[in-house]
């Protein structure tokens, strides 16, 4: 199953106040970025926070679990949209544990 591009949109309109949350189609699913760091997977609809430990001392309650087949424990936020306060805070908590990312090379243009 694949995540939905009206999911996209309703996180993205909730998850506002997390600041610029964007959002990138991997796969048929999506990665949310902040301050152009990975936060978050959306998979099947539903929201996977970073496991880290800053996410989990907000979070621990919620479930754990694997967005999809192989992948490392993330937080299923599967009701981000109704606490999207709580979600917006676990999501600057972990874009501000995470390193800054590195510097792009330039692309070689073909000779």
């Amino acid at each position: 199953m694949t995540t939905s591009k009206a999911t996209i949109a309703a996180l993205l309109d909730g998850l506002a106040e997390a600041g610029p949350l964007r959002a990138r189609a991997m796969f048929g699913e999506y990665a949310l970025y902040l301050e152009d760091k990975v936060v978050a997977l959306v998979c099947d609809d539903l929201l996977w926070l970073k496991l880290l430990p800053e996410a989990r001392a907000l979070l621990p309650d919620h479930p754990l679990g694997a967005p999809y087949p192989g992948a490392r424990p993330h937080i299923c936020l599967e009701d981000a949209l109704d606490q999207p306060d709580l979600a917006a805070t676990a999501l600057r908590r972990v874009a501000a544990a995470l390193p800054p990312p590195k510097p792009r090379k330039p692309r070689r243009r073909p000779a």
